[in-house]
């Protein structure tokens, strides 16, 4: 007997992403890491979350869980990842790569080590092309240049010959957005797409994703630490420590009204502009956790200075579920809302 096929979860029936309970673990020598340990989340057409954490929180694995590249002999993935109406999890894994590329992209992390050297810039992007579509390498060239030309790349018809390290790293990264967008994918994930690129090139590569979302209306998702970014470019945001989403809501909640310890020490450690800086930065204190060994009850007790307020040592036994706090907002902490919002108002809020 063929079994059921799978559900579309309910309350996602207008967004394009949908991704319920994910778990990403791996085995390995030293333990079971569990990477992903439980997220959840939404994305529209048009719209761009932002998945902001410290290295090792498991943003980075998600993206790659979402974009079916964890199909390894020591990883154990389960939950629902529904793309446009289709289940990936559960997908046929060639049925998953024929979407890669075509209806969702990746824009990873650093384009050098991404791209392959012995191989010109245009022969990737026109790889990239062709696998989706039944052209010649002409035609297929063709559209490599105007894809250069559109994501800023100077002279492209001479610089589609180029090899990645003669692109300096903004122009490689540039690159790197063409080559995603060369099939016009309705979702795009782009990876820390600014990081070691001075300030001015960030500002531009942002604009670029900002530009082109808009053109072909796709919904994006910005996998970053740096809050700024996720600032000005985030219509929602998810805050992930020790591979769990700790909170999550419309970016001016999560930046204006957090509820969540984490969130309040990710905040305090980020620069103002738009006023004078009356204090030092404030760093969250202590290190991320192993992941192979995740403290019990809440991730991050060992470095929340409020630990102590749940009674019964609840915070150090119990692991907090997400719980609906406001409108599209969801938090995981024991302290009362109402013991949150007195910390935010009198503690934290005067000092950012």
């Amino acid at each position: 007997m063929d079994a059921p096929a799978p559900v579309a979860p309910s309350g996602a029936d207008d967004a394009f992403l949908s991704v319920r309970d994910l778990r990403i673990h791996f085995d390995t020598d030293d333990g079971l890491v569990k990477s992903v340990d439980g997220v959840s989340f939404d994305v529209r057409r048009g719209q761009t979350l932002g998945i902001v954490g410290e290295s090792g929180s498991g943003k980075s694995v998600t993206s790659l869980g979402v974009m079916g590249l964890h199909r390894t002999a020591n990883a154990r993935v389960s939950g629902e990842v529904w793309l446009d109406g289709q289940e990936l999890i559960a997908a046929d894994p060639d049925e998953v790569r024929r979407l890669r590329g075509r209806k969702m992209a990746m824009i990873f992390q650093d384009p050098l080590s991404a791209m392959h050297p012995y191989y010109t810039i245009g022969q990737q992007i026109v790889e990239a092309y062709r696998v989706h579509h039944e052209v010649g390498k002409k035609d297929a060239k063709r559209r490599a240049v105007e894809m250069l030309d559109r994501v800023g790349i100077p002279e492209p018809a001479n610089r589609v010959d180029s090899y990645p390290h003669e692109f300096s790293g903004g122009m490689r990264q540039r690159a790197m957005i063409a080559m995603s967008l060369v099939n016009n994918p309705e979702l795009l994930i782009a990876d820390e797409p600014t990081t070691a690129l001075d300030v001015t090139v960030q500002a531009q590569i942002l604009d670029l994703i900002r530009d082109l979302q808009k053109e072909f209306g796709s919904a994006v998702i910005m996998i970053t630490h740096d809050l700024g970014v996720v600032a000005e470019m985030a219509d929602d945001i998810l805050v992930m420590y020790g591979g769990r989403c700790v909170e999550r809501g419309r970016a001016d909640d999560v930046f204006y009204a957090p509820r969540h310890p984490y969130t309040w020490g990710l905040l305090g450690s980020m620069p103002r502009l738009d006023r004078e800086q009356q204090e030092r930065l404030i760093p969250v204190k202590g290190s991320p956790p192993s992941l192979i060994n995740v403290p019990s009850g809440c991730a991050f007790n060992p470095r929340c200075p409020y630990a102590d307020i749940p009674k019964d040592d609840v915070t150090r036994t119990v692991r907090p579920e997400l719980a609906l706090i406001g409108d599209r907002h969801w938090a995981a902490c024991h302290m009362t809302p109402e013991q949150r919002e007195r910390i935010w108002t009198e503690e934290i809020a005067p000092k950012l």
